[in-house]
């Protein structure tokens, strides 16, 4: 689940999931907000994320036309509870919704570009559904997305997909210790606007630990006003989830109903979302949210 870019977000932050952030742990050093994880913690990262990995990769295989959102959602729940683990959405208060976030996944069909609330509508061929699932296992966090063809899809959707996950993949391949992201966020854009696709500004990933939403906040896209204000190093075991979240049409968004959950293409054209939690290292990013 990414991080609203928004006036309100930072006054909100500690109601919407981001706690403030604990300094009492020696391993962690705290830079502009930002902790650093100690190995310890970096492999209780791995284990959660490798469970959220085996729950997408499970749904991948079940999702199919005729088959729901909210089915989808109970095998995750399951899944999540038969871990030992907590459902990281569930309950998450964003103070400009009308409720708590209700479900463990968050299942975005077509031209819903994050949050959407699973329902029993039957997904259909040629859909898309963007599946994001975060779990807290032993107390750290691991948060994930892909977005799934229901059957055969166009060809257009097909390149929408492949220029997401490539963009994913810059981004990882980009992140090396030293760089500032800002320089990782314009390769990021480039991969995405050569192939006349546009990357959302409104919602970007965030750092990620004990906590499902940390700082950095990681945007996709360079704006030179928000680099003055919000650029960062990446640094040796800094965790970040990153998420490019790309349309085939315009990169504006809205919400589709008054409950302010669901975030829609402003002009109706489809939506991907990939997201992979990692951790920078000496030798680069290396994704917690996959099976070793």
């Amino acid at each position: 689940m990414n991080h609203a870019v928004a006036r309100a977000s930072d006054r909100a932050r500690k109601r919407f999931g981001t706690e403030r952030i604990r300094m009492s742990r020696v391993s962690e050093h705290v830079h502009k907000g930002i902790i650093l994880k100690s190995d310890r913690e970096v492999g209780l990262m791995r284990k959660a994320g490798r469970l959220v990995c085996e729950i997408l990769t499970e749904l991948e295989g079940v999702a199919k036309p005729g088959v729901s959102t909210g089915e989808l959602n109970e095998i995750a729940e399951k899944r999540i509870a038969d871990a030992g683990a907590i459902a990281l959405f569930k309950g998450v208060v964003n103070p400009q919704a009308s409720r708590p976030f209700p479900a463990a996944l968050c299942t975005s069909v077509n031209d819903v570009v994050v949050h959407g609330i699973p329902d029993d509508v039957a997904l259909k061929e040629g859909d898309i559904v963007s599946v994001d699932c975060g779990v807290r296992l032993n107390g750290y966090c691991g948060d994930s997305a892909r977005t799934i063809a229901i059957g055969a899809v166009s060809l257009e959707v097909q390149n929408l997909l492949e220029v997401t996950r490539r963009a994913l993949g810059v981004a990882i391949d980009e992140a090396r210790v030293g760089r500032m992201w800002s320089e990782v966020a314009k390769e990021v854009q480039a991969c995405v606007e050569s192939e006349g696709l546009a990357v959302v500004r409104d919602f970007v990933g965030h750092g990620i630990g004990q906590e499902m939403h940390e700082e950095p906040k990681v945007p996709n896209y360079y704006d030179r006003k928000q680099a003055r204000s919000g650029d960062f190093r990446l640094e040796a075991n800094m965790t970040l989830a990153i998420e490019p979240m790309v349309n085939l049409g315009s990169h504006q968004v809205r919400y589709r109903n008054p409950d302010r959950w669901a975030v829609v293409t402003q002009d109706g054209q489809y939506a991907a979302h990939f997201e992979h939690t990692v951790v920078v290292t000496e030798a680069g990013a290396e994704v917690l949210t996959a099976i070793a």
